[in-house]
């Protein structure tokens, strides 16, 4: 059944297209709560910006939802705790509006040294009076810039272009990135006191809410311009009005405000601020980047695939392009485990060997975690919900780094015991071709192999002897089952072995016990691939 995508708002049609081959588009005005919680029974993704409230209601009549993805950065009207412990992963678009923001960030700059927008309001109303609105140049001039992430950054890029001096109070980044990027890290107050402009770059978070209010504003240099672009409340709007009244900030440029949306402030009585509605994300680019952006994780994420824009996944975040393709690897492993285990473990760790270590890896040992209950829970395994599956069922995973030599460039072995004391270990590595990704199988339980890690597998554990790959090979044969590839590993004639068997098609429980009968192993291992 073709996976259901449900788009509650406005959506750039470019991010359409790229659901619309693989999945049941749908429709439904967000606002619209009946319209909504009827929709979205049907729904496997879910796609809303500002205005739809996706709350614990939506997530209780939601029976399939595996995804609820916001075409823009915040998440306020998101239930994530909610989204959490239904399975559903939640992402946005982090990065969709970090340009846009900045530009904004600098037309306000600019704007409020110049009085453009007073100039302009002025010549509307048929008045010349260009001494009334003489300003200031911006090259020579110091700039401050509170917070240098990923917007900050940009906008003093492309502040430096303007030939200013650069500084900059940032207390979680490192002086050394700094100074590539040609700014001064110093601490708030220098910052205050020697900046010409300020601009604002922070999350409003408990720490930084108010962090520019009144002993803030009068620590600054006389004839300041301050800039905020980013979120309202870091900067005191009642202090910074009284500020401008008395004439130490010279003039205010505000994109966001402490209440939003708000027509009265103090703020907009003074001509020498320019005040905007939120337009930080409002390009026509940023809003095709939010959609785009959150139609191809969506995508990922029907897919089954690791989302990296997932905000409800541990180890969630940007993983290393190197680390990536072992994601696939991990899973399998970690459904192959399983599979040979006959259960679920009490306890597994998962090593990671080879040149890989020198990269973080954490996000290997959740892709193992989802693939170790893959086969035995009812409901959908995902990067959401895998870590509180094995919690709920007390099995401790852990990730340990092997930096001893590897034969391999990359090495993922899953060990792990079971409740009845019995220890299980595979193995795996990732090769690279010039076509492709292969995925092997190193190890099975102390036996070496080489098998390509896909299809349907078959293991059986035996007393080597002869006539056993004839026995299995007649008794699969007669059952209309193909052999597509065979490996026996062993570590001494007539002692224990290991048969590996890729088939062109899965068998049945009662085929798998004859045929492990037939051979006299005491159980045979099957695992199904294909869908990885």
């Amino acid at each position: 059944m073709t996976p259901v995508v449900l788009i509650a708002e406005e959506l750039a049609p470019s991010a359409i297209d790229v659901l619309a081959y693989d999945f049941d588009v749908r429709h439904v005005d967000g606002t619209d709560r009946v319209a909504l919680l009827a929709a979205v029974t049907e729904a496997d993704a879910l796609i809303v910006r500002s205005a739809t409230a996706v709350d614990a209601e939506v997530f209780a009549a939601a029976g399939s939802l595996k995804v609820v993805a916001r075409a823009g950065v915040g998440l306020d009207n998101v239930d994530v705790p909610s989204a959490t412990a239904r399975g559903v992963m939640v992402v946005n678009a982090p990065t969709s509006n970090i340009v846009s923001a900045a530009e904004q960030a600098i037309a306000l700059l600019l704007a409020v040294a110049r009085n453009t927008a007073s100039a302009s309001q002025s010549l509307k109303r048929g008045e010349w009076k260009r001494a009334r609105y003489t300003g200031v140049e911006v090259q020579g001039k110091t700039v401050g810039v509170v917070g240098l992430g990923r917007i900050g950054v940009l906008f003093a890029q492309r502040m430096a272009s303007f030939g200013t001096r650069l500084i900059a109070y940032d207390p979680y980044i490192q002086p050394a990135r700094a100074a590539q990027l040609g700014v001064r890290l110093v601490g708030l107050e220098e910052l205050l006191r020697e900046s010409d402009f300020i601009s604002v770059h922070l999350p409003r978070t408990p720490e930084t809410f108010g962090l520019i209010g009144e002993k803030e504003l009068g620590m600054v240099k006389p004839g300041v311009r301050i800039v905020n672009a980013a979120r309202g409340g870091l900067i005191d709007e009642q202090a910074l009005a009284v500020a401008l009244a008395e004439g130490r900030v010279a003039g205010a440029g505000l994109d966001v405000f402490l209440t939003e949306p708000t027509t009265e402030s103090p703020l907009f009585a003074f001509e020498n601020v320019v005040v905007t509605p939120h337009l930080g994300a409002s390009t026509a680019e940023a809003q095709d980047k939010a959609g785009l952006s959150v139609a191809r994780s969506v995508k990922l994420a029907l897919q089954g695939e690791f989302v990296p824009d997932a905000v409800n996944v541990q180890a969630g975040g940007v993983v290393d392009e190197d680390v990536r393709p072992l994601l696939s690897l991990a899973e399998k492993l970690g459904r192959v485990f399983t599979a040979v285990a006959g259960g679920v473990a009490a306890s597994v760790t998962v090593e990671v060997s080879g040149e890989i270590v020198t990269h973080d890896v954490g996000v290997l040992k959740l892709a193992t975690t989802k693939g170790l209950f893959a086969s035995v829970v009812d409901e959908r395994v995902t990067y959401v919900n895998a870590p509180q599956l094995a919690a709920d069922r007390g099995v401790d995973v852990e990730l340990t780094i092997n930096e001893e030599p590897c034969e391999h460039l990359n090495l993922v072995t899953v060990r792990g015991a079971l409740p009845d004391g019995r220890r299980v270990s595979v193995a795996g590595t990732l090769t690279v071709t010039s076509t492709r990704e292969i995925c092997k199988l190193t190890e099975v339980d102390g036996f070496d192999i080489d098998l390509t890690a896909d299809g349907v597998l078959l293991f059986f554990r035996y007393s080597d002897r002869p006539g056993m790959i004839g026995t299995i090979g007649t008794l699969l044969g007669e059952s209309g089952v193909n052999i597509a590839a065979m490996q026996v590993a062993r570590r001494e004639a007539g002692g224990e072995a290991l048969m590996t068997l890729t088939l062109d098609s899965s068998i049945d429980a009662d085929l798998l016990s004859a045929v492990a009968d037939g051979i006299g192993s005491a159980r045979g291992a099957l695992v199904d691939l294909r869908s990885e």
